[in-house]
C-alpha cells in the first residue's frame, strides 16, 4: 500500500470536511452549504462510501481529501500530501536518489549471499548437524527446507564476513545490511550457531534474517536483523511472498505467530499462511493483508493472551483518552494486564475497529499451530472452519469468567464489553451485539443505548464508515479505474496529446490522478513527469504507464479516449442525480415543493425556457435546484434513449454503451 493509500485509509473525508462545515445526513451521503462560495441551499455533497466531495452549485468541482485541502488552503498537491501525512501520523519517505536505490539493491544482494552461505552450511557442514536434527525433529522435509532456504550460521566470529568479502562486498555493505556488528576489535558476524530463517519482502527479496539459538549459552532464543533501510520488522510478514497468491485464491489469510508455524502450514498445503514473527501484529501488517481483500484469521499460540485481553485494555485506554493514530492491533504473546493496557493506548482506533468486526479467531484447544497441523490435521481444518468473529470470541471469554447470577459480575461484564460494542458502527452488527449484551447484563436495550451514547474521549462524532466486509481503511481508499485508463492512454500514446490537452482537470476526482494529468500537460515525457511529482505518486504513474492496453489504430485510440471520458461523465451525472434526489427528498424541502415547482415554471417561461442565472436576486434557489435536477435526469437518460433507439433499428451502439 502506498503512503497516499495509507493516508486515505486513516483520514475519513467526513471527519475532515466536518471540521469546516456543518454536515447533514441525507441517505448514504452528507450535504452542506459549500465552503467555497456563498449559497443558501446546500449544494455541497460528501460521499463516505467513495470518500469524495462535490459541489453541484457554482463551483461545479470536487475531489478527494487531497483536493479538498488543496482548494481550502490554496496549495499544491505536494504540500497537501505533507499536511495530511502529518495528520495521519505517517512519515513520508524523502525523495530517493538513484544512489540510494542502488544501495538498497546492494543490501539485498548481500543478504541473498548470506542466505546462500547459511543454506549451504546447513546442508553440507558437519557443524550444521544439530540444526538439521532439530528440523527433522520438527517434521520438516527436504523440499520445505530448500523452498524456504533455511540455513545455519557457524559458531564463528568472522566466517560469513570473510566469505562475503571474498565476493566483493565491503564491511560497510555488511554493516548496513545488519549482517555484522561493530565491535572493539572491528566488525564481526551478528549470527553465530543459530538456525537461520531468511526473511523476504513481498517481492521475494531477502531483506533480513531471524536466527534461533541452538544452545542456551547462545543468548536470546531468537535474534533478528536490526532495523535497516530494507528491514522493518513491523512492516513485514514472514512467508508473504509465498502466500500472497493463495491468499487471493482462498479469500483469507491465516496469521500465526512464529516461523515454524508458518513453515509447517505451507509444508502441509496451507499456503495462505503468514507469520507476524513473534511480535505484535502491527497496523502496517494489517493494511498489507487488507490489500488482498480477504478474511484475516488469527491462529495464535495457546498462551496468546492478547486477543482476550483487548477488552480490558480498551476500558483502560478509553478512560485515559489516549488512543493514538499508529501502533499495533493484536498482540499474540502473554503479558500482564498493566503491560497490555499500556500497549493498547498506542493502538489506533481504526485497527481496533477492524479487530472488532473483521478478524476471526481460530480456536486451537491448547495447542500451537505447528503441533496441531503436524499431529492432527483434521482438528486443524475443523478449527479454521469454526473460526469465530473476534467480537464473539471476546464476548465468550468474558462470559466464561463471570457468574451472571451475581449483580456485581453483570456490572463488570457490562463495563468490560461496552468499549468493544462502541467500536462497531455498522448498524446491523451493532444491533446484534447490543441485543446480546443487554440480555447478558439483564438490562433493557434502551438502558444500554444510553450507556453507549456516553462516548469515550477523542471519539469522532462524524465517522460513518462501515467496518464490515473489507477493512475500514481499505474501504476509504477510493478507486477510479476509468480515470486510470484515461491516463494510461495519454501516457502511452503521444498522438492523443492534442485531444488530451482539451480535457478538464476536473475529470479526475482523485488528487493523484489530477496531479499526473497536470504534469502531463506540461510535458509528455514520463521520466520528466516523475521528476516533477512527489515520490509517493510515482507508483500511480507507473501503474498507468504499464497498464495493458489493446493495440489500436489512431482513430480507434481517439474513440477509446472519448468513450472513456463519456463514461466518466455519465458516472459523475449518476452520482449528481442521486445526490440531488436525496436533497429534494429531505422533509424540510417537501413542504416548499409545490410552490417551488410553480416558481420554476414561471422563471423558465420568463427566460424563454432557459435556466435563470444563480446570481439572479429574484430566482428562488430551490426552484433552480429543481430545474437542475430535471436537467440532470435528462442528460443522464439521453444516452440510454439513444442506445435503445439505435438497437431497435439495428444500427451500432450509442454513446457510453459497452
Amino acid at each position: 500500500m502506498t503512503a497516499i493509500d495509507e493516508i486515505k485509509g486513516r483520514i475519513d473525508i467526513v471527519d475532515l470536511v466536518g471540521e469546516q462545515v456543518q454536515l447533514q445526513r441525507t441517505g448514504r451521503n452528507f450535504r452542506a452549504r459549500c465552503p467555497f462560495h456563498n449559497e443558501r441551499t446546500p449544494s455541497f455533497h460528501v460521499s463516505p462510501e467513495r470518500q469524495t466531495w462535490h459541489c453541484f452549485g457554482a463551483c461545479g468541482t470536487g475531489g478527494d481529501i487531497f483536493s479538498f485541502v488543496m482548494k481550502r488552503e490554496g496549495i499544491e498537491f505536494a504540500e497537501a500530501l505533507r499536511m495530511l501525512a502529518a495528520r495521519a501520523g505517517i512519515a513520508l519517505e524523502e525523495r530517493r536518489k538513484p544512489a540510494e536505490r542502488e544501495a538498497d539493491e546492494r543490501l539485498a544482494q548481500a543478504n541473498q549471499g548470506a542466505a546462500a552461505y547459511y543454506h549451504h552450511a546447513l546442508l553440507q557442514s558437519r557443524a550444521g548437524e544439530p540444526a538439521r536434527a532439530y528440523l527433522t525433529q520438527r517434521g520438516l522435509d527436504q523440499e520445505t527446507i530448500e523452498a524456504f532456504e533455511l540455513g545455519y550460521s557457524p559458531e564463528s566470529w568472522d566466517a560469513l564476513k570473510l566469505h562475503l568479502l571474498e565476493r566483493g562486498f565491503s564491511e560497510a555493505d555488511l554493516l548496513a545490511a545488519g549482517l555484522l556488528v561493530e565491535g572493539d576489535r572491528g566488525p564481526y558476524d551478528r549470527f553465530r550457531n543459530r538456525l537461520m530463517f531468511p526473511i523476504r519482502d513481498e517481492r521475494g527479496r531477502t531483506v533480513g534474517f531471524g536466527g534461533r539459538a541452538l544452545a542456551e549459552s547462545d543468548g536470546a532464543k531468537y535474534l533478528n536483523t536490526p532495523q535497516t533501510s530494507m528491514f522493518d520488522k513491523g512492516g513485514l510478514l514472514y512467508a508473504l511472498d509465498r502466500a500472497k497468491e493463495a491468499i487471493r485464491r482462498e479469500g483469507s489469510a491465516i496469521v500465526v505467530e512464529g516461523y515454524m508455524d508458518a513453515i509447517a502450514a505451507h509444508q502441509h498445503g496451507i499456503t495462505n499462511t503468514v507469520a507476524s514473527m513473534g511480535t505484535a501484529l502491527t497496523e502496517r501488517q494489517i493494511k498489507t493483508l487488507q490489500r488482498f481483500k480477504g478474511r484475516i484469521l488469527l491462529a495464535l499460540d495457546a498462551d496468546a493472551a492478547g486477543v482476550e485481553a483487548t477488552l480490558r485494555a480498551l476500558q483502560e485506554a478509553e478512560a485515559a483518552g489516549a488512543i493514538r493514530a499508529a501502533g499495533a492491533a493484536v498482540h499474540p504473546t502473554a503479558m500482564s494486564e498493566d503491560e497490555f493496557a499500556e500497549r493498547v493506548r498506542e493502538w489506533s482506533r481504526d485497527a481496533l475497529k477492524r479487530a472488532a468486526t473483521n478478524f476471526s479467531v481460530v480456536p486451537l484447544s491448547g495447542k500451537d499451530p505447528d503441533e496441531m497441523i503436524r499431529k492432527d490435521r483434521a482438528a486443524w481444518d475443523a478449527a479454521v472452519a469454526s473460526a469465530k468473529p473476534f467480537t464473539d470470541h471476546v464476548f465468550d471469554t468474558v462470559v466464561a469468567r463471570k457468574d451472571l447470577s451475581r449483580t456485581e459480575h453483570r456490572a463488570e461484564l457490562l463495563q468490560e464489553l461496552l468499549p468493544v460494542v462502541r467500536l462497531i458502527e455498522e448498524p446491523v452488527y451493532r444491533a446484534h451485539y447490543v441485543q446480546r449484551l443487554a440480555r447478558l447484563a439483564q438490562i433493557t436495550e434502551a438502558t444500554l443505548q444510553v450507556e453507549l451514547r456516553r462516548k469515550p474521549a477523542r471519539r469522532s462524532t462524524t465517522t460513518v464508515m462501515s467496518t464490515t466486509g473489507a477493512a475500514a481503511g481499505e474501504e476509504r481508499v477510493a478507486r477510479e479505474p476509468g480515470a486510470e485508463f484515461c491516463l494510461a492512454l495519454l501516457l502511452r500514446y503521444p498522438e492523443l496529446r492534442p485531444e488530451g490537452l482539451s480535457l478538464s482537470p476536473d475529470l479526475f476526482v482523485l488528487a493523484e490522478h489530477r496531479a499526473i494529468y497536470d504534469a502531463w500537460r506540461d510535458t509528455p515525457d514520463i521520466d520528466a513527469i516523475r521528476q516533477t511529482l512527489p515520490e509517493e505518486v510515482h507508483q500511480y504513474v507507473d501503474r498507468a504507464a504499464t497498464r495493458t492496453l489493446p493495440l489500436l489504430e489512431f482513430s480507434d485510440l481517439q474513440e477509446a479516449l472519448r468513450d472513456c471520458v463519456r463514461r466518466i461523465g455519465l458516472r459523475r451525472l449518476s452520482h449528481a442525480k442521486r445526490a440531488s434526489a436525496a436533497a429534494l427528498a429531505d422533509p424540510d424541502v417537501q413542504q416548499y415543493m409545490t410552490a417551488a415547482v410553480n416558481e420554476a415554471v414561471t422563471l423558465q417561461s420568463a427566460n424563454g425556457g432557459a435556466l435563470p442565472a444563480e446570481d439572479d436576486a429574484q430566482a428562488s434557489e430551490l426552484a433552480i435546484h429543481l430545474v437542475k435536477d430535471d436537467e440532470l435526469g435528462r442528460k443522464l437518460h439521453q444516452p440510454l434513449a439513444a442506445r435503445t433507439a439505435e438497437r431497435s433499428d439495428g444500427s451500432p451502439r450509442g454513446e457510453g454503451e459497452s
